[in-house]
């Protein structure tokens, strides 16, 4: 089985055969040094939960990390409580794993804005964009950027210019050639 930012790592021992989990994490921190440059990026992580991704984001990028604490008061509902590290004057990019209706990721932007950053972009390995996303992802609301993978397929994603999308189908189909001649999948990380 091939699977790519599992949610929780431990569900790849779930399986009773062979599963690898690949990483997006090469081609956002590509896609990142091609767009912001400078001493003015902070990395957030938007929750407790993604702070060793973010850590090894902002490693990559050579940059400083923040992160969001929030608080969910209910399902697809969260509250930001407070922010861990300086955004003020910077350009922050976070990065998450899933993107759903996008609540959580617009509120951490307007609160990152209030705190004074310049603007704030997001990554996301899997772009489910459910309910109100789209509307939420539209130039009036407070995320400048959103940049996911093509992992899930999403129709009408081409209206908004505030969503680009990375294939991830070359290391897909890398590591099938991999396991074809068996050689070692976790290459394919670094």
């Amino acid at each position: 089985i091939l699977t790519m930012d599992l949610h929780a790592r431990q569900i790849q021992a779930f399986f009773d055969i062979p599963c690898d989990n690949l990483y997006a994490m090469k081609y956002f921190v590509r896609n990142a040094q091609a767009r912001f440059n400078g001493d003015d990026l902070v990395v957030v992580s938007p929750d407790i939960g993604g702070v060793v991704r973010a850590r090894v984001f902002a490693k990559k990028l050579e940059t400083d990390l923040a992160i969001i604490d929030k608080r969910r008061e209910h399902a697809n509902e969260s509250k930001v409580m407070n922010i861990i590290g300086d955004v003020k004057d910077r350009h922050c990019l976070i990065i998450d794993d899933i993107v759903d209706t996008a609540g959580t990721l617009c509120n951490a932007a307007q609160a990152l804005l209030d705190e004074g950053a310049l603007s704030v972009h997001a990554y996301a390995s899997h772009g489910v964009l459910s309910g109100p996303a789209f509307e939420r992802l539209s130039s009036d609301y407070p995320l400048w950027s959103l940049t996911i993978t093509d992992s899930i397929f999403q129709n009408g994603i081409s209206k908004l210019d505030t969503i680009r999308k990375i294939s991830i189908a070359s290391m897909f189909a890398k590591a099938i050639r991999r396991i074809h001649d068996e050689n070692s999948v976790s290459a394919l990380s670094d």
